[in-house]
């Protein structure tokens, strides 16, 4: 049985890891924004606005608990997922928790390409958005820290990069 959770801030590259990991070894991906979505039938955005960050935390908890009951898959979490409750620890128990650590300037390239994207960031200015990462990633990094193991993800932006990630993946920590 085979359970592996990777966590990281926003554009660090779980999906991206994730998709091409779990081809790679024949496992489930599950994108638990994605997962929210669909069982909820609405975005995270909305469930954001309608419910409000604790409302939406306690779904995303909630359906944590649930994704890490299937067996022999690779789950990609929010960025906030494991800085709240006691999701981390959680995690921990339940599978093998890896930290996608992606620079500053990596995630602040992947969200200035994808910016329309991210509702957290639409909207901030080139220096307001590097500080922005900066400051939630300094803040969030007792949580991530937590992880069993720590894998650089700084080089995912094309197919041989995510290709060349997943071997080095798999050496160092399957």
């Amino acid at each position: 049985m085979t359970r592996i959770l990777l966590i990281g801030f926003m554009a660090a590259g779980k999906t991206t890891l994730g998709k091409a990991l779990a081809r790679d070894l024949g496992l489930q991906f599950i994108d638990l924004d994605h997962y929210i979505e669909n069982r909820y039938h609405s975005t995270v955005s909305q469930l954001f606005a309608d419910r409000g960050e604790e409302g939406f935390r306690q779904i995303e908890r909630n359906m944590l608990h649930e994704v890490t009951e299937f067996e022999d898959v690779i789950i990609a979490t929010g960025g906030g997922t494991p800085c709240f409750y006691d999701n981390m620890e959680y995690m921990n128990s339940k599978g093998i928790t890896v930290f996608l650590q992606a620079s500053v300037d990596v995630i602040y390239t992947r969200l200035t390409i994808a910016r329309v994207q991210r509702p957290l960031v639409k909207g901030k200015t080139a220096d307001e958005l590097r500080q922005y990462i900066a400051d939630m990633l300094e803040m969030r990094s007792p949580y991530y820290t937590r992880a069993h193991h720590t894998f650089c993800a700084d080089y995912l932006e094309n197919t041989q990069q995510v290709s060349d990630s997943v071997q080095r993946f798999k050496s160092e920590l399957l």
